[in-house]
């Protein structure tokens, strides 16, 4: 005969005791070492798992609580979410006009490229390139200031300045390049030849002294 054997009832765990073993094991010393960002997820889960609970069966009134709480924090994440789209949304519209991109490029560099363009037939390209010349050649002989997000309007402004006999024609740059980077506008032979000329007469030009003829 079989040896009788008592089994003792398994208890359910009540929610406060779950909750208090919940705690004393996340001061167990093998979380020391754990990542901050690790943590705070872990906690949000585990926060959001109480609260689940909360709604599946802790009463009318527990449950409604609850999921007010899980419905505000999904607003606040989700406004959260929006107002950093729109902020990058901000930052890049804040950007467009910009005549040159992240990496920085001598003078050099762009009437190269522009000329690779010319060459394939890229008008359009070999015009924005040609004016990013222009502008860095200027910046590089220190008659504009190197300005980080300078647009093409806010160049011909300070550089007609500086060389006043060229104003007239960096503003009709300043809009052939807008014309073909944002207006849809397509750029032509004439329109990089004319850049082109432009560009090389300013290579020669020099500042108005201050009180001199212009």
């Amino acid at each position: 005969m079989a040896p009788f054997r008592l089994h003792r009832a398994v208890t359910p765990i009540g929610r406060e005791d779950g909750a208090g073993r919940a705690a004393r094991e996340l001061l167990d010393p093998q979380y020391a070492d754990e990542a901050l960002l690790d943590r705070l997820y872990r906690y949000f889960n585990q926060f959001i798992g109480d609260l689940m609970d909360g709604v599946a069966g802790g009463g009318t009134a527990g449950g409604i609580i609850a999921a007010v709480v899980i419905v505000l924090i999904l607003v606040s994440v989700a406004a959260l979410v929006g107002w950093q789209l729109r902020k990058t949304s901000r930052r890049n519209a804040m950007a467009t006009g910009a005549l040159f991109g992240a990496r920085a490029t001598t003078a050099a560099e762009h009437r190269e490229t522009a000329g690779r363009l010319a060459s394939e037939g890229r008008w359009s390209e070999a015009v924005q390139e040609r004016l990013r010349a222009i502008a860095r050649d200027l910046e590089e002989r220190a008659l504009v200031d190197g300005m980080p997000g300078r647009t093409a309007d806010e160049l011909a402004a300070e550089a007609g300045a500086a060389l006043p006999g060229f104003s007239a024609e960096l503003t009709a740059a300043a809009r052939s390049f807008d014309d073909v980077t944002y207006g849809g506008v397509p750029g032509t032979r004439d329109a990089y030849e004319t850049m082109t000329a432009l560009d090389e007469r300013l290579r020669l030009a020099r500042p108005v002294p201050m009180g001199g003829p212009a």
